[in-house]
């Protein structure tokens, strides 16, 4: 009998928590402030979206879980670097995150900025220091996939396009691109890094591609239906803050209901892209599901 979503998402969790907690330096390592920020930054918190769909994906590829492990660990380290950086005075200037002091707020802006830089090199390290797939260039082109999807052409650069943004108004095509870039890229890596650690032909693995872009875009939009619907205890973050700072959202463009509208349109492309699978994909159907349907 297959395990019920709400368990496979548990097991998940607890195995990426515990796989954290193992490759973070212990908080008595000197630098011991450091360590024990990066540990604040990371631990006990987050739906692990991210490394849900790693695992998720490679479960369908046929990937060993123990290889996948190390992947989801990566894209979430990637992730919570980001957090800790956007969550800087000179970036949106936010004091909760995950229903708790953000990072600057519980240390310092220096120790932030440290721990995001440190967190980021410990994510390439999880991918570098095993072996993830039998071929040595796929795990290099793995490699390659989280540095772009961290980089100028993606995560950062859509940060540096959301910044320049405040108080403009853009089209929903600008909006798009510019979060296909600040959130959809890590998500879309996160797909592909799970698919990269077990065997699947070019067209399947272009198929969960367009799967990832979709899903990327898909979060966001709910992130900010979420934002102007739900309040700061339910969100664990600062709620309104998108709006509190003029920024341009899915929400502030179509509205509420044309946002949900087009949340709704992305998961059927989402769940067609899935199709060819059939119920290999069941996972990553319930996930597109669950962040359509979450609640915070």
């Amino acid at each position: 009998m297959t395990q019920a979503f709400p368990n496979w998402m548990a097991e998940i969790q607890a195995r990426v928590e515990r796989a954290l907690s193992r490759r973070l330096p212990a908080a008595d390592l000197a630098p011991c402030r450091l360590h024990a920020a990066m540990r604040y930054s990371v631990l006990g918190g987050g739906k692990r979206v991210r490394p849900l769909l790693t695992f998720a994906t490679g479960e369908l590829a046929g990937a060993d879980p123990a290889r996948v492990e190390h992947a989801a660990c990566a894209v979430e380290l990637i992730h919570a670097y980001s957090l800790v950086h956007d969550d800087l005075p000179c970036m949106d200037d936010d004091r909760m995150r995950r229903g708790k002091p953000t990072t600057h707020v519980e240390y310092d802006e220096a120790t932030a900025l440290l721990v995001g830089d440190s967190l980021q090199s410990l994510a390439f390290s999880a991918i570098a220091e095993a072996r993830l797939a039998d071929d040595p260039a796929q795990q290099l082109d793995m490699l390659a996939l989280l540095a772009r999807a961290a980089g100028s052409r993606g995560m950062a650069g859509g940060q540096a396009i959301d910044l320049a943004a405040v108080g403009q108004q853009l089209t929903l095509e600008e909006l798009e691109f510019m979060h296909i870039h600040k959130t959809g890229a890590l998500i879309r890596a996160a797909v592909l890094l799970g698919a990269g650690c077990g065997k699947l032909a070019p067209a399947e693995r272009e198929a969960l591609d367009h799967f990832g872009k979709c899903t990327g875009l898909l979060f966001q939009i709910v992130d900010d239906i979420l934002d102007s619907e739900a309040d700061s205890a339910t969100l664990g973050k600062t709620a309104g803050k998108d709006a509190a700072q003029n920024k341009p959202t899915y929400v502030s463009i179509l509205g509420v209901p044309r946002a949900h509208e087009m949340a709704n349109q992305l998961r059927s492309q989402a769940q067609a892209a899935l199709d060819p699978f059939g119920p290999r994909a069941r996972r990553l159907a319930e996930l597109s599901h669950f962040i359509v349907a979450r609640q915070f």
